[in-house]
């Protein structure tokens, strides 16, 4: 009898085991990937410059025209994820040394532009949804260099003129609205730029909303309408405040946008209150085999209360070897800028002619 109750037991367990080994997932369902994953990649913005406007003077009291080899961008990219809910990136990159009586002055240093972690939250709230801490893009001119794409020549209206960096120390999130309407990103940072340490116990609160008002196809799917703005100040008091809007455009055959820009600044309780606008147009008209033209124009008003603007045009034509969307690139480009200054600003015009190269991996 007792063999017989083993023996049944036994079957008992090995059927039991049996249908264990026979349940699998529910039809359809995709395990995630939590292979952790380090991939490595570098950008490189290098260029031959000559300055026509203004001039300068040597050593030996020689005037002239200043011209020379650069890299103004050496990113080595370090990207990883941990787990499909947790991503990471760090990137150095490069900054002239102009400290005075160190060994290093006029060398290229390498210092800290993003170190951040990422919170991936795909599985609950749609594919682009994430929180991030720490040095990371800020919200606007990542956006914006995406459909510009020559931050190799120079950056857009807003970084170039100072209103905003384009990283800095902070929380942030992004939201994709279904169905293709658009995103949304919002964040808290330390408000310095990844330049600087935080100064005081001011922060700021960066919000950028970006809507596609037609996004199932056609040509009118590339248009996106964005606005921004930026509650900062640079002391208890004082007002570091910025407004952006803009109308962008993209397609096979051409990108093109139009930013407004609107500013307010007070250093201190005590001082005046600055407030300044501009605008920025621009086009980027390109061929299916890799030639592709710019065309921009910045309008700068320092000081609303001021009669004096500065204003910028650049013109150039660009070959692209290896796709002019793709992560990959490699691209030159030869191109012309005047930098223009009304008489009560004070300072001379700029004109430039260079040759910038792009190679990214």
């Amino acid at each position: 009898m007792r063999k017989w109750i083993a023996g049944c037991g036994a079957l008992a367990l090995l059927a039991f085991g049996s249908v264990r080994a026979q349940v699998t997932p529910a039809a359809g369902y995709t395990p995630p990937d939590d292979t952790p994953t380090v991939k490595v990649g570098t950008v490189i913005f290098t260029d031959y410059t000559y300055t026509d406007e203004p001039t300068t003077v040597d050593a030996a009291g020689n005037e002239v025209k200043p011209k020379g080899f650069n890299v103004t961008r050496a990113y080595i990219n370090v990207t990883g994820t941990i787990t499909h809910l947790f991503s990471f990136r760090v990137t150095p990159d490069i900054t002239r040394e102009t400290g005075v009586g160190s060994s290093l002055t006029g060398s290229l240093d390498y210092r800290l532009k993003f170190a951040y972690g990422q919170f991936n939250a795909d599985q609950w709230m749609g594919k682009g949804t994430w929180l991030r801490l720490g040095d990371q893009p800020t919200p606007y001119i990542d956006f914006i260099d995406s459909v510009y794409r020559y931050r190799f020549q120079g950056p857009t209206v807003t970084d170039r003129e100072g209103f905003l960096v384009s990283a800095d120390f902070g929380l942030a999130g992004h939201y994709n609205f279904p169905k293709n309407f658009g995103d949304v990103m919002v964040g808290v940072y330390n408000g310095e730029g990844y330049q600087k340490a935080e100064a005081n116990n001011q922060q700021a609160i960066q919000v950028r909303g970006t809507l596609r008002p037609v996004p199932l196809g056609g040509i009118f799917s590339g248009l996106r309408v964005t606005a921004f703005y930026d509650d900062d100040a640079p002391v208890d008091g004082g007002k570091r405040n910025r407004f952006v809007g803009a109308l962008t455009f993209e397609h096979k055959y051409v990108n093109a946008g139009v930013e407004w820009l609107d500013n307010e600044d007070q250093l201190l309780p005590t001082s005046p209150n600055v407030k300044s606008d501009g605008y920025s147009v621009w086009v980027t008209p390109r061929t299916s085999f890799g030639l592709e033209g710019l065309l921009r124009y910045d309008s700068l008003k320092p000081d609303k209360n001021a009669d004096a603007k500065k204003d910028r045009t650049i013109a150039g034509v660009s070959w692209w070897w290896l796709g002019q969307t793709t992560p990959i690139q490699a691209a030159l480009m030869l191109d012309y800028e005047k930098v223009g200054y009304d008489e009560a600003l004070a300072k001379p015009d700029e004109k430039r002619y260079a040759l910038h190269a792009l190679f990214q991996y």
